[in-house]
């Protein structure tokens, strides 16, 4: 029998039946091989990332000394658990976590496998450092797919018939600027949700059992939401105020995205706790819980961690990352990065009416689509559009949102400035396209 069906579209029949449905699809692409900014399908064509693995390859794919960190690794030894052996590359690489991300005068840090891990050990810590139970968490909020993870999440339809959930976590509004501000400055619309906060305390949870408010700087699944610099303020003094664990989740706004290592060090607001993955690890599954040492220190031994925290071969790849990242400066390639996107997106909105919102901080960055100019008329089948016709044209592209109407950018820092320009004129080009077929 003749076909004409590419090696793509056999791959993507095969994974059909291969494997479980839940496994989501996000793009159609597949990949050959991967470097810098460019992936290569099996069928040969080049295509531009923009997407980054979901914000994992900030430093580009295979960055040659991270791939020969690896290499290094595996001939040496691959697994001892270092709850049983100890090993040098998990006590460097928290060594250098504590050296570019401090929390207070002593950091400490735990590292894990993946983003949702790093959630699940924060929040053992936290409840074991205050000896409390309760957990506040945001609307909008991603924060993985285990159980208190999910627990922590917003979108309903990543939890639908997973439950009962994790009991004694509550959830607050998150200060989202564009959809609800109206006419308030963002000052104005900080304290009022800052009173909404404050009045948690007398209608959704006794805050003398509040353990910890876990948030995203910059909201990511949610939207590339940033949270407003007044409310982030008066948060921090509010845990202080009660005694209350500060978790910061940077799983995918950390390592140069937002243009320093973490988002928090943008608003230069500390958080007590905080968690990594991602970018860390140029694609290896490292995370990490950093965080003060008195905090830290509080899980009790044997009470956080599992038997692959911290793989050997991961740690040196993520160590190799950090080096990589310092020696290029990927921090103010990603300002110079965020800064071409987001003009070049605030010059593609002054003529599309239907883009409401652009937004983020560094090279974090997503738009929002919506009818008639209103944040609260999400225009979800756009993007769609746009997406599937980015892929057509040979660019990945991820869609973010509660309702699936933004468009966020996620590509590797390294992405040449042709590269860059070539990769937002296919974005402009099928945007102008989807608009025109509404």
């Amino acid at each position: 029998m003749i076909t004409n069906k590419t090696k793509s579209q056999d791959l993507l029949d095969r994974r059909k039946v291969a494997v479980a449905n839940g496994v989501g699809v996000f793009n159609t692409a597949t990949v050959q091989h991967a470097k810098g900014a460019i992936i290569t399908d099996v069928d040969g064509n080049e295509l531009i990332d923009f997407a980054g693995g979901i914000g994992v390859v900030n430093a580009g794919h295979c960055p040659e000394p991270v791939v020969k960190a690896i290499q290094e690794q595996a001939a040496k030894y691959l697994h001892t658990s270092f709850n049983v052996v100890t090993y040098e590359p998990y006590i460097e690489l928290c060594e250098e976590l504590a050296e570019i991300l401090p929390h207070g005068e002593n950091t400490k840090a735990m590292l894990v496998s993946t983003g949702a891990e790093a959630v699940e050990n924060a929040i053992k810590i936290a409840r074991q450092a205050t000896k409390k139970s309760a957990v506040l968490c945001y609307t909008g909020a991603y924060h993985g797919r285990t159980m208190m993870a999910m627990t922590l999440t917003s979108k309903v339809s990543y939890k639908y018939n997973c439950g009962p959930f994790a009991p004694e976590v509550y959830r607050l509004p998150f200060p989202n600027f564009y959809r609800y501000a109206g006419s308030r400055t963002e000052e104005e619309f900080a304290e009022d949700e800052l009173k909404r906060l404050r009045e948690s305390a007398l209608n959704l949870v006794d805050v003398n059992e509040v353990a910890a408010i876990i948030l995203e700087p910059i909201q990511g699944e949610g939207g590339f939401n940033p949270i407003p610099q007044t409310y982030l303020e008066g948060l921090r003094a509010f845990c202080d105020e009660h005694g209350i664990v500060l978790i910061m989740d940077e799983v995918q706004s950390g390592f140069c995205r937002t243009g320093h290592w973490a988002g928090w060090q943008h608003y230069g607001v500390e958080p007590d706790i905080s968690t990594y993955a991602k970018s860390m690890g140029s694609g290896l599954p490292i995370a990490a819980v950093v965080g003060k040492a008195d905090v830290m220190d509080a899980a009790a031994p044997g009470s956080i961690g599992g038997t692959y925290i911290g793989s050997p071969i991961a740690c040196v790849a993520a160590s190799a990352t950090i080096k990589y990242m310092k020696e290029i400066d990927l921090n103010e390639r990603a300002k110079h990065v965020g800064t071409v996107i987001m003009d070049r997106l605030n010059s593609i909105k002054s003529e599309c009416p239907e883009i409401g919102d652009v937004r983020g901080v560094g090279a974090m960055i997503g738009f929002e689509f919506v009818h008639n100019n209103d944040p609260r008329q999400p225009n979800s089948d756009i993007c769609s559009k746009i997406v599937k016709g980015c892929a057509d044209a040979g660019l990945i592209v991820l869609s973010a949102g509660t309702y699936k109407n933004v468009i966020r950018i996620l590509s590797p820092l390294v992405i040449t400035d042709e590269e860059l320009e070539k990769g937002l004129s296919i974005l402009e080009q099928e945007i102008k396209k989807a608009i025109k077929h509404i």
